[in-house]
Parts: C-alpha cells; structure tokens; sequence
C-alpha cells in the first residue's frame, strides 16, 4: 500500500495506491468480462424477436455491470440484430485507476496513513450496515409493541457480533471467505432425532447430528473449532436424507 498527501485548497487529497487491490479488481473485471462476452456470443447466435433480444441484453448487463461499461452494443431498430465491440480506450482508463483512489477530507491532520484508516472504518461501518439489513434481516420489522422491537434489535445486534467475530476468525485462516458462506457450509450439519424400537414394545430416541464430510471437518480445524463428541450410531448427511420420517 502506498499512500500520498495531496494538500489543495484548503482541503486534503489522499491517493492511495494498493498492489493487491489492483490485482483483486483487475481479477473481477477479467473475470465480468470474459463471461459477458461468451453471453454475447451466445445471444448473437440465436433466434429470438426483438422483445425477446431486448430482455436477454438487459439481463446480460445486470448480471455483468463491470464488463458491460467496457463492451458497446448496437441493436438494430427494426430487426432483432446486435452487434458488439470492446471499447479499447475505456479499458485502457479502468486498468489505470483499478486499486487506486482519491479521497478528499477537511480533516486536519498530515499523516496520510491515518487517514486512509479513517476511510476503511468508513467502509466497514457500511459494510456493518449492509449485513444487519441484507444478511441478519433486521428489517422489516412487523413488531407493534416497544420490548418486542427493541428485542428484535437486540437479537439482530448479538447476530452480527458473532458476524464479525467470524469474520475475525476466518481472516488469518481463510481470508477468502465470509462469514456467509461458512455459515451455508454449516448449514450441512443436520441435527436429528434417530428412534430405535426395542424388542419389548419401546421406544429409544436419541438426538445426532450428521457427521461433516471432509471440506467442513478441513475448516473446524482451521477455526479451532470442535463439534461435541457424540456416541454411535454415526449418521451421514446421505443418510438423513434417505431416512424415512417418522
């Protein structure tokens, strides 16, 4: 990372320039790209109406915003034809300012360092923001008395604690992955009740949980983490499924 001060105008600009952000953006936009224009390419050899050719484009350009700033489409007016091309100047101008960034603050200070911290906690607080709507659901909220609300808040708070706390967790282990997907991996272990019947009319129910294949069992160990020892019967993810409900 590297960072420099900018003082103009009574106000401070700070460019920073980071090597691994350039390489991360330079990534997804590769990555945009190439998957619009294997999209594009498809589209043009199909039969579709104009209608049709219209929904498809929209869809492509929703699904690839980065990759469609750098492509040019033309469809034809009257029949249900598009052509395509690689704006070649714009591309050039992303290359050169993907991992950079200009800020502008009226904070006093000279350390520019510091000030580049003060903009990433702007973005996590943000990013704090969007997982208590987006990921915990903190809203809507259909509550109608003041306790119930407060508490819906409070539930939604530990929730993203225990977020970051995560979040934590996987960075010096699994940096490139979030919270989200580790916990859609959890969703794997299935807690169960297995009933056995006995030769004398009972009833025996103990609770399991399925045991976790190779992947998650990789990543308890890599957050220090342990499932509580459990006893046989051992049941599979497979064999939860196949069980017959009772």
């Amino acid at each position: 990372m590297q960072v420099k001060l900018l003082p103009q105008d009574n106000e401070l600009y700070v460019f920073a320039e980071s090597i691994d952000r350039v390489a991360k953006e330079r990534a997804m936009r590769q990555r945009q790209l190439k998957r619009l224009w294997a999209r594009l390419k498809q589209l043009s050899a199909m039969q579709l109406i104009q209608q049709e050719l219209l929904m498809q484009l929209g869809a492509a350009r929703s699904q690839y915003p980065r990759g469609w700033r750098l492509v040019e489409v033309a469809v034809g007016k009257h029949e249900p034809h598009f052509t395509y091309r690689l704006n070649r100047e714009k591309l050039k101008q992303i290359r050169r300012r993907e991992g950079r960034y200009l800020l502008r603050t009226n904070l006093p200070g000279s350390d520019p360092a510091q000030l580049w911290c003060y903009y990433l906690q702007l973005t996590q607080i943000e990013e704090a923001f969007r997982n208590l709507k987006g990921n915990l659901a903190i809203r809507p909220i259909h509550h109608q008395l003041e306790s119930r609300i407060e508490a819906h808040i409070f539930i939604a708070f530990l929730a993203y604690c225990l977020h970051v706390t995560l979040a934590q967790q996987l960075r010096p282990h699994a940096p490139g992955l979030t919270p989200r997907s580790v916990l859609e991996k959890f969703a794997a272990v299935q807690m169960i009740d297995v009933e056995i019947p006995t030769s004398d009319g009972r009833l025996i129910q103990l609770s399991r949980y399925t045991e976790p294949a190779k992947e998650l069992n990789l990543l308890l160990e890599k957050l220090r983490l342990a499932l509580p020892a459990q006893p046989p019967p051992k049941i599979t993810a497979v064999q939860a499924e196949t069980a017959t409900p009772v």
